[in-house]
């Protein structure tokens, strides 16, 4: 599996990390335990099983781009809840999806939330959390409205765990 996936500005990866120590120190489920280098806070655009990484090194020109953390929003599967930062959508925000959706093809059918139109950009926090403490998890986030920048752009690949960094 690969993903290409937006990298924060300092500043706003400092906020979201700030919550993923929170969530840490609380011993709650977080995106902070992973203490993989490549294990950074990053808004995903495309899932494919198979990508070329240098196919996507023009969209690169496009950034940096405004990325503005909104509220809290929460993805489900059964009984767990995975916490996420929501990214209000722009138009330079959505033009660098569109520049990559259309590099990166078709999507098998399990990736096609990726999809112009079916995309819903966010940070992740946190996987995993049960009800209760999911109630404990959105006491400890800061909930603190940050505009910041996509700077960077890179392609994971997640069986092989090679970051391909194109900016």
């Amino acid at each position: 599996m690969f993903s290409v996936e937006l990298v924060l500005d300092p500043e706003t990866e400092s906020t979201v990390r700030e919550d993923w120590d929170r969530l840490l120190a609380a011993d709650l489920p977080s995106a902070g335990r992973n203490p993989a280098p490549s294990n950074r806070p990053h808004v995903t655009l495309a899932v494919r099983d198979d990508l070329e990484p240098s196919v996507f090194t023009g969209v690169a020109d496009l950034l940096p781009v405004t990325l503005e953390l909104g509220g809290t929003l929460l993805l489900g599967h059964r009984d767990r809840f995975i916490l996420t930062r929501h990214i209000v959508v722009n138009r330079a925000l959505l033009d660098v999806h569109l520049a990559v959706a259309d590099l990166a093809g078709p999507p098998e059918p399990r990736y096609s939330n990726t999809l112009p139109d079916r995309w819903t950009p966010h940070v992740t926090l946190a996987r995993g959390l049960t009800a209760t403490r999911l109630a404990t998890a959105l006491r400890l986030i800061s909930h603190r409205h940050v505009v910041g920048e996509a700077t960077g752009l890179r392609v994971w690949n997640a069986e092989e765990r090679i970051v391909t960094t194109l900016r």
